[in-house]
């Protein structure tokens, strides 16, 4: 096992299938090999997925994990004992840090987070949800009512950001050094991209800018020791409700492929030529789509699970991604969406 603990900082992300022990490391590290096993289920099989730590050299599938890992982490990685991995300290409730840390547009009165609730039920009259045999419209949120309560939801969102050191950002953000704006070009999409109607951009317009005032969707994030940070919702969504938008940073996947930990890489576009594909990596920058559980789609229970659907369009000839669910969600169900909706590349047969 000398030679996975020398490896582990080299492993690829998600789309790419993680280092096999070649023969040579086989023979010069039999004996290792047979003396290293997992904790947790006491086997010894699948060395290749055998995450030793740092400190004390025990063994952990990378499955066995709670939450589970889906990839081998870049840089040293600790297990739980000599982590000693506790629930995350939660945000302050203190509307002041909340707003400073969403950059929420102050309302005239300072005093409290601007909500509107005339205005928003007006807009949200003229985009309700219309059944016709042609097509069916997609819904802006409908935020909470109760002030306290949505501090309370963006603090729990606060938690799992800082937590993961995670900065909040609401858009898609392009970084020098990686790919520019002018590369996401929704026409390179292979075998094209669905347009987004004009119903659909004022719908995700009036997304955006409740969440500037500070009116989020309602939803709470919650941690699970064994899946991690979890969102459940907390009121009911109709189906057809955006719920947010996946973003992160752009950037090329030939660039991402063999230097990246990260288990929540979402593709932006998927060209025909390898080197225009676009990912989204919200390991830097992010919002409430990181913490979206995946369902297991390998099994009829998993798929069961599943309240939203992952969607790309074409919004102004830029590639976008939106989670919207895809039935009527209750409150306090979790929600879940299938990390293989395109490509069946994510490894989700161990999880919950």
């Amino acid at each position: 096992m000398v030679v996975l603990r020398r490896r582990r900082t080299q492993a690829s992300n998600p789309r790419s299938e993680l280092p096999k022990p070649t023969a040579d490391d086989s023979d010069s590290d039999s004996d290792s090999d047979l003396e290293t096993v997992c904790e947790e289920c006491s086997s010894g099989k699948q060395p290749a997925k055998l995450l030793l730590c740092d400190k004390c050299d025990k063994g952990f599938h990378l499955f066995c994990l709670r939450p589970i890992l889906v990839s081998v982490p870049k840089g040293s990685w600790f297990c739980p004992s000599c982590s000693k991995h506790q629930i995350p300290k939660s945000f302050p409730l203190v509307q002041t840090k909340i707003i400073d840390f969403f950059r929420i547009k102050r309302s005239p009165d300072s005093s409290h987070i601007s909500c509107s609730s005339d205005n928003i039920g007006k807009k949200r009259k003229r985009t309700s949800l219309v059944m016709s045999k042609k097509k069916r419209k997609l819904l802006p949120y409908n935020p909470t009512d109760d002030p306290q309560r949505r501090l309370e939801q963006m603090a729990s969102l606060a938690t799992a950001l800082k937590a993961s050191k995670t900065e909040f950002s609401n858009k898609l953000t392009y970084v020098s050094g990686k790919a520019p704006r002018s590369a996401n070009k929704a026409v390179l999409e292979k075998g094209g991209m669905q347009v987004l109607s004009k119903e659909g951009v004022e719908s995700l317009a009036l997304c955006k800018n409740m969440m500037d005032r500070g009116e989020c969707p309602p939803l709470m994030v919650v941690f699970d020791p064994f899946e991690g940070f979890t969102v459940e919702a907390d009121r009911c969504i109709k189906d057809l409700t955006i719920i947010t938008e996946y973003v992160g940073d752009v950037d090329y996947l030939s660039n991402r492929e063999d230097n990246y930990d990260g288990d929540s890489m979402m593709t932006l576009l998927h060209a025909s030529d390898p080197l225009q594909c676009l990912v989204i990596c919200p390991d830097k920058r992010s919002n409430i789509a990181r913490f979206v559980s995946g369902i297991n789609n390998h099994t009829p229970e998993g798929r069961k699970k599943q309240n939203l659907k992952c969607v790309r369009f074409n919004i102004n000839g830029e590639a976008r991604v939106l989670l919207v669910a895809n039935r009527n969600i209750s409150k306090g169900e979790r929600l879940y969406y299938d990390y293989n909706g395109y490509e069946h590349e994510y490894p989700t047969e161990h999880f919950v």
